[in-house]
């Protein structure tokens, strides 16, 4: 599956954004899909994941009360609205997928770049 990911910029602490992330080439019913980010210097880090079939969310503690994420089954996206951003927000943001709960994730997005000012 290909996955394209936008809604990246620039925002004060407190602010809001929205990320999308397009999905082609599959049909998305038995995928889990993933949303990570990475700061400068420091590892990939899990922000969260909705099972496609059930939209079953789950989240990491950092960001569990400001972040949500959804899906639009018509436009095969999937969205992570983030609220109250804090500067530790800033990173690249990456959309992964991955077919079923066991598997490792396998398709993975370009990356989008969030700043969060203080």
């Amino acid at each position: 599956v290909q996955l394209v990911e936008s809604g990246g910029g620039s925002v004060q602490a407190g602010g809001s954004l929205r990320l999308s992330c397009a999905a082609s080439g599959r049909t998305l019913s038995r995928y889990v899909m993933a949303w990570f980010r990475q700061a400068p210097g420091k590892e990939r880090q899990f922000v969260g994941r909705i099972i496609w079939s059930s939209s079953s969310t789950t989240y990491a503690d950092s960001v569990k009360g400001r972040f949500t994420i959804s899906r639009d089954n018509a436009k095969n996206t999937v969205y992570l609205q983030m609220d109250s951003l804090k500067p530790e927000d800033t990173a690249v943001y990456y959309c992964a997928a991955r077919e079923g709960l066991g598997a490792a994730y396998d398709s993975w997005g370009q990356g989008t770049q969030v700043t969060v000012s203080s």
